[in-house]
């Protein structure tokens, strides 16, 4: 790969290619059931077709190869692992190409910050269900933790940051209910009122 020009691949083709980077071989539902567990709560989480179709194209690049084991006398089971010239451009492209900043569309701040258009209650229950779903992904979290089959320096220290985000995430939206509290408590939230004032 040196000096060659990474080709143009989608981020999920790289976090694929960076699933299989760890010693061993997978299946792609392997692959799944690791992405499930580590890389759903901070980035992504493919379907099982996604990752079929990347780990199609990272064969095809010479990134990948794969090979038939057997399972049982009915079934087998195709095994991918990455080759060095993969390896080299996973590493090529974490170092080279910048990251940039995380995407924030909190479609749950934007109904709130809709409020004027809504019932009170149908923003606390928006709220309320924003927290519970953080605070549940939050015990998922800590269990993936828990029970990683895995022990990986460096995923296990993005699953540390996974636990302090959503843990922020359900305290931001219990800060946010106390706050929608106060604001309707003072009488001020104009709720309806679409009055132009500039």
């Amino acid at each position: 790969m040196t000096g060659e020009p990474l080709p143009k691949l989608p981020a999920t083709a790289w976090a694929v290619l960076g699933l299989l980077s760890f010693p061993g071989e997978r299946s792609g539902y392997d692959l799944k059931k690791w992405a499930d567990a580590s890389l759903r709560f901070f980035y992504w989480s493919p379907a099982l077709s996604q990752i079929y179709s990347e780990l199609k194209r990272l064969e095809q690049l010479g990134f990948a190869v794969s090979r038939i084991a057997s399972q049982d006398e009915l079934r087998n089971k195709r095994l991918y692992s990455i080759t060095d010239e993969g390896q080299a451009a996973l590493a090529t492209w974490a170092r080279d190409t910048p990251a940039g900043p995380p995407v924030l569309k909190h479609g749950v701040a934007l109904r709130v910050w809709l409020g004027h258009l809504s019932e009170p209650e149908e923003l606390r229950k928006t709220l309320v269900e924003h927290r519970d779903y953080a605070a549940g992904t939050l015990v998922e979290v800590r269990a993936s933790e828990d029970s990683a089959q895995d022990r990986w320096p460096f995923p296990a220290l993005v699953l540390k940051w996974s636990e302090r985000y959503w843990q922020a995430e359900r305290d931001l939206a219990e800060g946010m209910l106390s706050d929608l509290e106060e604001l309707y408590a003072r009488g001020d939230d104009k709720r309806g009122d679409t009055t132009d004032r500039s």
